[in-house]
């Protein structure tokens, strides 16, 4: 049975200093008015005593935690500015009380939606721009806005962190492609490039911290970019892009990067699609609102432009996504149009990453293509293993054997998780190849309480962000979720104050299990966390080399 601090031991613990980088518990920076480039703000203190004494055992570290929530870092993106490049904001005199969450932008399932919505959330516990802690940046996962509790900040700047969210363009709104729009940016930055408009959103974000989160207590030198879904693709895309240069020192992508040659790239949120793809999408979606031109679009009403917004692509052979272990893709999602994402993935492992940063990545144990739910028949297993795996069928039914329905989903599972380790792994080691920075890989099996889903897609965030405290309505926290939670943001707040996830003393108990970074991959091994931590193997070695031989005979992205 595993032994770990209780509430009781932690707050017998409070003496102990949790890092360096900790400010006193009276420096603040609640009830001061920083001013930012477009005009002051003015935050709250966000943790009371018995908050911080229930999670934590700890009444005063993390009693300074100021927030600032929804201060706009860019212009309104509706009408005239649909489609564009975020725009500077008007700047205001007064100062912004920024004690209230804005509205999110605007989705097929959100409910408090404005295209008045880029706008970003910070966290510190700083008392001056002297100060420099490190700063982490967070970019949630799809149609998700920034005042999701599972990405709230707090956890993160108790422990020394300056902690920013940040509300970005999805769907339409975010990647619509049009010719007309490509001719508006070419006129404009010599790129004819339409589509990726939330990536620049993310970009923008990037330059406000530049500027701004100085006054916030951060050091704009030491900038970690965190994403988890598509929001770790937000990452790898500006891990791959030029335009990113200089923005950022580390990243953390949360169920994020996976080999080119992985065919569940095919429906993930880190796919993309071709520039003539995305123009014939963008061209039938214009046609569908009876519009003719861009500017016909940019006149439309709010709701009209959410009318197929996030459609997904249709294929009558529904084996493709059963096979694949993927979702059908969207239909508006990031382009490839060699200028904010300039190459194929493929070409970015081979070339080197245009930012050469220290990376993190990893997999969940219940998500793409592993599922507690999942209930094959035998004859659906095999079928399902013929259309994707063909002529190495055999081999992978010999490794992987179906005989009836409980063993066929097993299989299913342990098949799909181990191609998400083997394709990270394999990732890896080409990394090595073309960068010079360290590259961690992770698999979470953790299943939070009081839910069936297993260690689910998104699951691993709770922990990572260390924000138990504001979701206990819907989870029953267990001693051992504090225990994970403590250790999870451990690893990330060290990794985003020395580009290391093992070096920062952010863990008051004993040293942190070490995490090796990949290298060459000799070991085939992955950092197991959640149930356990520590190395653990990727699979067998003959699945390994089934699974390595299957992604050879793939197509990259």
């Amino acid at each position: 049975m595993a032994i770990f601090p209780s509430k009781t031991s932690r707050l017998a613990l409070a003496g102990l200093t949790l890092s360096s980088t900790i400010i006193p518990a009276h420096a603040q920076l609640y009830n001061k008015i920083i001013e930012t480039e477009y005009g002051p703000v003015q935050g709250f203190k966000y943790f009371n005593a018995s908050t911080l004494e229930e999670n934590w055992g700890d009444a005063t570290t993390g009693a300074n935690v100021a927030a600032f929530l929804s201060i706009p870092f860019a212009a309104d993106t509706a009408y005239e500015n649909r489609w564009k490049a975020p725009q500077p904001r008007e700047p205001w005199n007064e100062t912004l009380i920024a004690d209230t969450w804005g509205p999110g932008c605007p989705t097929s399932y959100a409910t408090d939606y404005s295209e008045d919505c880029l706008s970003v959330n910070v966290w510190t516990g700083a008392n001056s721009s002297d100060d420099k802690l490190p700063v982490m940046i967070y970019n949630q996962g799809s149609d998700e806005p920034s005042n999701s509790a599972v990405y709230y900040g707090g956890g993160v700047a108790r422990k020394g962190v300056v902690a920013v969210t940040f509300n970005r363009r999805d769907d339409v709104f975010g990647y619509l492609a049009h010719p007309e729009l490509n001719a508006e940016s070419e006129a404009e930055n010599g790129h004819a490039s339409s589509g990726n408009y939330g990536i620049l959103d993310f970009l923008e974000l990037l330059h406000w911290v530049q500027r701004n989160i100085a006054n916030f207590g951060g050091d704009p030198d030491r900038v970690t970019i965190v994403g988890q879904s598509f929001g770790s693709a937000q990452v790898y895309h500006a891990v791959n892009s030029g335009l990113f240069k200089g923005l950022f020192h580390g990243a953390i992508a949360e169920s994020g990067v996976r080999y080119p040659y992985d065919t569940l790239l095919a429906g993930l949120a880190d796919s993309y699609v071709t520039m003539p793809k995305a123009l014939e999408n963008g061209l039938n979606y214009t046609a569908s609102h009876n519009a003719s031109s861009i500017a016909d679009l940019r006149k439309l009403p709010l709701e009209s432009i959410l009318n197929g917004s996030s459609d997904r692509v249709t294929d009558d052979d529904i084996w493709w996504v059963t096979a694949l272990s993927c979702m059908y893709p969207l239909k508006f999602k990031p382009v490839l149009d060699g200028y904010v994402l300039p190459e194929k993935y493929i070409d970015s492992l081979r070339n080197g990453p245009a930012n050469d940063v220290p990376f993190i990545t990893g997999n969940n144990k219940d998500e793409s293509g592993a599922a507690t739910s999942t209930n094959y028949t035998a004859a659906e297993y095999k079928e399902y293993t013929a259309l994707k795996y063909g002529n190495l069928s055999t081999e992978y039914l010999a490794l992987y054997p179906g005989a009836n329905t409980s063993e066929a989903s097993r299989a299913w599972n342990a098949a799909a998780r181990d191609t998400s380790l083997v394709s990270s792994w394999l990732f890896a080691k080409d990394w090595a190849k073309s960068a010079s920075s360290p590259f961690y890989t992770y698999y979470w099996d953790h299943a939070p309480p009081s839910q069936s889903q297993g260690a689910y897609h998104e699951s691993e965030v709770f922990y990572t962000m260390d924000t138990l405290y504001a979701n206990g309505d819907d989870h029953a926290w267990t001693s051992y979720d504090y225990h994970v939670a403590e250790i999870m943001n451990s690893y990330w707040v060290n990794f985003v104050k020395t580009g290391d996830p093992n070096l920062g003393g952010t863990y008051p108990w004993d040293n942190l299990t070490y995490w090796a970074p990949v290298g060459d991959g000799a070991n085939q091994t992955v950092f197991h966390v959640g149930d356990g931590f520590g190395e653990t193997r990727l699979a067998k070695p003959r699945q390994v080399e089934l699974l390595t031989e299957y992604f050879a005979r793939q197509t990259p992205f």
